[in-house]
């Protein structure tokens, strides 16, 4: 699994400490924050069911590809109902840029960087992380990492089964996510171990595209 994960964490275990943590934060500040005690009670089944799956999925005496499936299933109705309560309570006032910061959230930016055009070419090199999961590292290969045109990178990526054909060129890789980490993880599926990951990746500024960096291969485990 990977998705684009802008401010949420990229670790289903993060997802879940980000939950705890409004949770904690925002039962106190409800009333001046004008959050329903509903929300709150939804935000804590959701992250339970989720925590129940991961554990599952998790356990060698219980890892099924159902059990997995459900865990994905569980995570995108926590994290689906997360932005949806960001977009709902954190957006506006009376929450201040330290309230945000203690949701693990950025403050609002008021003079945000005007867009340019990535001129960066970047490449990826990946890591062995834990089971079905794979860190990817951010390498330039040419440009300046701080030119501020390098807002952040699209990874391209697909999932290859033995016998199939390798994507020759990025423009065949078929799912994609944004990140502005010089490192981040992809979670794959179950059955995905044992397959082959292609990546390649683009510098990304507001829509703007830099140069395609070469394609690199790695075996999910």
């Amino acid at each position: 699994m990977a998705t684009n994960r802008d401010w949420l964490p990229k670790s289903r275990t993060g997802q879940l400490a980000m939950a705890d943590d409004w949770i904690s934060v925002c039962t106190p500040r409800q009333t001046d924050w004008n959050i329903p005690g509903t929300g709150l009670t939804e935000l804590a089944a959701r992250r339970d069911a989720a925590r129940a799956a991961l554990a599952t999925a998790q356990n060698e005496t219980t890892r099924t590809p159902v059990s997995n499936a459900l865990c994905k299933e569980a995570f995108d109705a926590l994290t689906g109902f997360m932005r949806d309560f960001k977009r709902r309570h954190f957006l506006t006032p009376p929450l201040l840029d330290s309230d945000l910061v203690s949701l693990g959230l950025k403050p609002h930016d008021p003079h945000p960087t005007p867009s340019t055009t990535p001129t960066a070419q970047v490449a990826v090199e990946t890591y062995l992380v834990g089971r079905h999961e794979l860190g990817v590292r951010i390498v330039y290969v040419a440009g300046d990492p701080d030119d501020k045109a390098n807002k952040g990178c699209r990874i391209y990526y697909s999932v290859i089964a033995p016998g199939e054909t390798p994507p020759l060129k990025p423009e065949e890789l078929r799912q994609s996510f944004y990140t502005q980490r010089k490192k981040d993880l992809i979670e794959f599926e179950f059955g995905d171990s044992g397959k082959t990951a292609y990546f390649a990746v683009q510098i990304e500024n507001d829509g703007k595209k830099g140069n395609w960096g070469p394609i690199v291969s790695a075996l999910i485990p």
